[in-house]
């Protein structure tokens, strides 16, 4: 059984506060969604900052908790049946946030599942494509003269946006009201102007996608989120 006490991940960023959730990441696209849904759940929590260089996320002390080496990774105290759970994915935090809290998973079974496969979506496309695009484009990537992975991950993120703003036609939020699945999408979306990749996917050309951040944006809760823990 997990100790949230003394696990290894404690000797290198300890813990002020072992009775709230102990949230090690950092604010990427994939990092702020746990920030955003403590946030917006209002769970007491202790972030601590776990940056993306080998020496943080390929750590002993890291590795212990999350394998994969990717943030974020979160240890409750209060898990399942009272007994400490340690968890790594963005899209499985958000999932057993959810479902802890009663919260921003849908209000029947049938939304419930709408807003996982929202999700999935995220997980499976838009993070992936999003990201192989800023390499391409912004990052080592760049660099390579074939422009043939480039203009596959442009016309593929033009298409995901495609598929967004049919999805936002009449309605403010991904599946109808603001769930786990908005909280997973819409910092991938901010991510293009980190890319500088706009310009490229038509943004301009996706009025729903533009509105919809810009509401995700106003909300208290995903304004604290995107800077937690600090970058400095």
């Amino acid at each position: 059984m997990l100790d949230n006490k003394s696990h290894p991940i404690m000797e290198r960023w300890p813990a002020q506060f072992p009775d709230r959730i102990q949230l090690y990441s950092f604010p990427t696209p994939n990092g702020v969604k746990a920030s955003i849904m403590l946030e917006e759940t209002g769970l007491p929590y202790e972030a601590h900052k776990v940056t993306l260089s080998d020496a943080d996320v390929k750590s002993p002390e890291f590795l212990s908790l999350n394998p994969n080496n990717k943030i974020p990774a979160i240890i409750d105290p209060d898990g399942p049946d009272g007994e400490p759970l340690g968890l790594f994915e963005s899209g499985a935090i958000l999932l057993y946030l959810a479902e802890k809290t009663g919260r921003f998973l849908g209000k029947t079974a049938a939304d419930k599942y709408r807003v996982i496969q929202w999700l999935m979506f995220q997980m499976g496309g838009v993070g992936p494509m999003f990201g192989q695009l800023g390499y391409f484009h912004k990052f080592a990537g760049s660099e390579i003269e074939d422009p043939r992975p480039r203009e596959r991950y442009i016309n593929e993120a033009k298409r995901l946006l495609n598929v967004l703003n049919q999805q936002l036609e009449g309605q403010d939020w991904i599946v109808g009201e603001y769930s786990i699945a908005d909280m997973a999408i819409a910092p991938w979306l901010r991510g293009l102007d980190f890319y500088g990749a706009k310009d490229l996917v038509g943004w301009d050309d996706h009025a729903n996608v533009a509105a919809y951040l810009d509401r995700f944006l106003d909300r208290p809760a995903v304004q604290k989120g995107l800077v937690t823990p600090p970058r400095g």
